[in-house]
């Protein structure tokens, strides 16, 4: 059975995005774990820096999550 050819295009520009996604992922992982790196080794308040890394107990759990609440401002 054949599928419209919108579906397909939608097909493909979720593929794209998908792509386009892990990049700026982890570029902005690793800037905000450089962040936080910074503010542990120099015993500031790291978490407060970050958005969204405010109620984390780990430095990698409050990265991550500074991350997604990064990411969900960008679409």
């Amino acid at each position: 059975m054949a599928q419209p050819i919108d579906v397909l295009h939608n097909k493909s520009v979720v593929h794209a995005d998908r792509r386009s996604f892990w990049p700026i992922f982890v570029l902005s992982f690793a800037v905000f774990m450089a962040i936080a790196l910074v503010g542990a080794v120099g015993g500031q308040q790291w978490r407060t820096w970050l958005p969204g890394a405010e109620g984390a107990k780990s430095l990698l759990g409050g990265v991550k999550s500074a991350v997604w609440t990064f990411m969900s401002h960008l679409s």
